[in-house]
């Protein structure tokens, strides 16, 4: 038998998340960092004595490289964000605004991209006070790095645009950058241009966007997982496909851990019900190895991520002495990472609706009434529900194609391999939002299920809750705001499991 462990149960993701949206201090820059810090600027200083042309300091941005840089460093700068400030669309939510800007800081104070110290401890200053610039999420193409998106956080630095603000009910609202300035007790930034390009080259609008999707994976993952045994309990389906022996043999540590996840919350002393097959449809019976297969993915992606989020995603960068020109601000380790995120998501929302589709059919349902109605032909109960969940899976699908193959070149031929890593990120946070939709619906289901039969059903923590806001089906009502309800309930329950 192969010896393997489950995956542990936490995630580091979720702890970075949490970290930073939450009431989140960044440190000063300490004595290491200024040292680290102050040796990269003087290596870029003796570049620039030994008249070596630097990428955005000597010279221009982009295919505009063969020409020189204005004399002022302040004024080349400035021009750097102003011709980026064309992004559009809504702003990303407030708590990735947060975390983008997190991201940032955390890779200038790495000690590579000869960043002024006392410029970076003001910036972080100005995070510390809570000044969260709204970044408007459509407009990248994530190869020199999210540079419209971050061109304006850098811009609503300056005053420039708009920020998040939270009211006395800590609820999030839109303001004039200035005036957020002002209330967080800061003055508008100038930009020097080696720190504007800094701050703007680098993929932290997609990562940030991306390590959120992944976080809202895995808790989705992890209720899949608990309404799977709420399923397998009331129906009374065979355990057997749970048991660890199963996971052991095959030696796949995702399947392992879902399968202890499902035993965990199985009925305790849960039998076959003799009205059951002896193998369910995979929908019920393959749960360990579905869910699993995506618990896999979600750890090797984390990897990536965390790499991605503790490293330094600029050009050029300074290293053992020498001002390097190369690429790190290519998005593509995110980008990636974030159409993968979207194939597992695909997953767990279809396997979640096909679950929905067996307790909707009396040949699956243990010949309980077609769609779960107590009135069949003169109620419909949840036929409504689970035609809208089939039509989330569809447009799920529609929005989880792989942003990596939209590329198209640009700028003027020298953006000629590009990512797309923030429109596919963008598009995976859509779908998610579906696909938690897909498993409120679930749940509303088996709420129903519970009201219907005589099997003993535990209504205590989670499922009395779902109970209440899903009461008994006596005759047909509009549905939506059960299935948003239950969304939510299960979205707190994850939580609380992370």
């Amino acid at each position: 038998m192969t010896a393997v462990t489950d995956l542990h149960s936490g995630s580091r993701l979720s702890d970075l998340v949490r970290g930073v949206t939450g009431e989140a201090r960044l440190p000063a820059l300490t004595e290491q960092d200024i040292g680290r810090m102050r040796a990269s600027t003087e290596i870029l200083a003796k570049a620039l004595a030994g008249e070596q042309p630097v990428y955005g300091v000597t010279r221009g941005f982009g295919p505009l490289v063969a020409y020189a840089a204005a004399d002022d460093g302040e004024d080349q700068g400035a021009g750097l964000i102003a011709h980026l400030g064309t992004a559009q669309g809504e702003p990303l939510p407030p708590e990735v605004c947060r975390l983008v800007v997190w991201l940032r800081l955390n890779s200038m104070r790495q000690g590579y991209s000869a960043v002024s110290p006392e410029f970076l401890n003001r910036l972080i200053d100005i995070w510390n006070g809570g000044f969260v610039p709204a970044i408007p999420r459509h407009g990248t193409v994530s190869a020199s790095g999210d540079l419209q998106p971050l061109a304006h956080a850098a811009l609503a630095h300056t005053g420039h645009g708009e920020a998040w603000t939270t009211g006395p009910d800590g609820a999030w609202t839109l303001r004039p950058a200035a005036l957020a300035l002002a209330a967080a007790g800061a003055e508008s930034v100038s930009w020097p241009a080696r720190e504007a390009l800094s701050f703007v080259n680098g993929t932290s609008v997609s990562l940030a966007m991306t390590i959120t999707n992944h976080v809202s994976l895995r808790r989705l993952v992890r209720v899949e997982a608990v309404l799977s045994a709420r399923m397998a309990g009331l129906l009374g389906a065979n355990p057997e496909a749970y048991q660890e022996g199963i996971g052991r043999v095959r030696g796949q540590l995702g399947q392992l851990t879902v399968a202890r996840w499902i035993r965990e919350d199985l009925p305790s002393g849960l039998s076959r019900d003799v009205s059951r097959p002896l193998q369910e449809p995979y929908s019920l019976r393959c749960v360990p190895q579905v869910l699993g297969a995506v618990l896999d993915q979600l750890a090797g992606l984390e990897e990536i991520l965390l790499r991605e989020a503790t490293g330094c995603t600029d050009n050029p960068i300074c290293y053992e002495g020498e001002v390097l020109h190369g690429g790190n601000f290519h998005a593509m380790p995110v980008g990636l990472s974030s159409d993968q995120l979207g194939l597992c998501l695909q997953q767990v929302a279809y396997l979640a609706d096909r679950q929905l589709a067996l307790l909707c059919d009396p040949a699956g349902n243990g010949g309980l009434p077609p769609m779960l109605t107590p009135r069949p032909g003169a109620g419909s109960g949840l036929a409504g529900v689970q035609l809208s969940a089939t039509s989330f899976v569809s447009r799920i699908r529609q929005l989880v194609y792989p942003a990596s193959l939209t590329a198209l070149p640009t700028n003027g031929g020298n953006q000629d391999h590009v990512p797309m890593a923030l429109n596919g990120a963008n598009a995976v946070a859509e779908a998610a939002e579906l696909a938690w939709l897909v498993a409120g619906s679930l749940a509303v289901g088996l709420t129903q299920y519970a009201h219907l039969t005589d099997r003993p059903a535990d209504l205590t923590g989670l499922w009395g809750e779902l109970a209440a806001v899903s009461p008994p089906l006596d005759r047909d009502r509009p549905l939506a705001g059960e299935v948003r309800a239950a969304r939510d309930l299960l979205l707190s329950h994850a939580e609380s499991l992370d």
